[in-house]
C-alpha cells in the first residue's frame, strides 16, 4: 500500500548504541499506520548483514545471532527497500533519537538520499501526557495501558508493533480526554518539543472549540 496519508513507525536492532561509534543495524521493522483510522495497513521487516560482529550481550538481549545476520541480505539492499517502503511518510519511533540516528546513518552508507521527514517520539510524548506512569520505557507503557504485547521484546517487528499500539493509545487519549480532533504527526511533534508545564496550553490550542 502507498505510504501516502500514513505514519511509518520504525524500530532498529543494532550491534550497539551509536553509529558514530561504528555500530550498525542488524534488523529493521516498519509498520505503516493510516493517519485517519489509526489502523496498521502494511509492514516491512528484515534482518540485515552489515558485516559487524554482534557482541554476546546484545545477542542475549535480542536473540539475533551472528549466524542469523551472516545469512541475511546486505544492509544496503535492505535499507533501499526500507526507504522505498517508507516513501515520504512522517516517522515515529519510541526513543526516536536512537532510531533516527541509525536510519540516517544506514541510508547514507547505502548511498541513499537522507530522508528529510521528521521523527516524532512516543517516549517524549508519553512523558508529557502520562507523567504518572512508573516508567516511560516501551514495555512499561504497554503494560500501564494494558495493551497487548507483540512477540519478543527487542526484536524489531515486536517493538515496532508495540510502538504503533502506543501511538494509537496516545492519539485516542488526545481525542477523548483533550478534545484534539486531529492528533496527527504535527501535533505529536509540537507536544514532544514543549516543556511539561506548557502541555495543557498546547493541547488546548489544538482542541475543538
Amino acid at each position: 500500500m502507498s505510504s501516502n496519508n500514513c505514519i511509518a513507525v520504525i524500530d532498529f536492532e543494532t550491534t550497539g548504541l551509536s553509529p558514530a561509534m561504528g555500530d550498525r543495524a542488524t534488523e529493521v521493522a516498519i509498520v505503516l499506520v493510516d493517519q485517519a483510522s489509526g489502523k496498521v495497513v502494511d509492514s516491512f521487516q528484515s534482518l540485515m548483514n552489515a558485516g559487524r560482529y554482534i557482541p554476546s550481550f546484545i545477542e542475549s538481549l535480542t536473540g539475533i545471532s551472528n549466524a542469523m545476520v551472516a545469512a541475511a541480505p546486505a544492509a544496503d539492499t535492505v535499507m533501499r527497500e526500507a526507504s522505498r517502503f517508507v516513501g515520504n511518510a512522517p516517522m515515529v519511533a519510541h526513543n526516536a533519537s536512537f532510531d533516527r540516528r541509525f536510519w540516517e546513518a544506514e541510508l547514507g552508507l547505502a548511498g541513499e538520499r537522507t530522508a528529510s521527514q521528521p521523527f516524532a517520539c512516543t517516549m517524549l510524548v508519553a512523558r508529557r501526557l502520562y507523567p504518572q506512569a512508573p516508567s516511560h520505557k516501551l514495555g512499561v507503557l504497554i503494560d500501564y495501558h494494558r495493551l497487548p504485547r507483540a512477540g519478543r521484546a527487542h526484536r524489531a517487528m515486536a517493538d515496532a508493533e508495540m510502538a504503533a499500539s502506543l501511538l494509537g493509545q496516545i492519539q485516542d487519549d488526545l481525542r477523548s480526554r483533550h478534545r484534539v480532533a486531529r492528533p496527527d504527526h504535527g501535533v505529536l511533534l509540537a507536544l514532544q518539543r514543549c516543556a511539561k508545564p506548557g502541555v495543557g496550553a498546547l493541547v488546548a490550542k489544538y482542541a475543538e472549540v
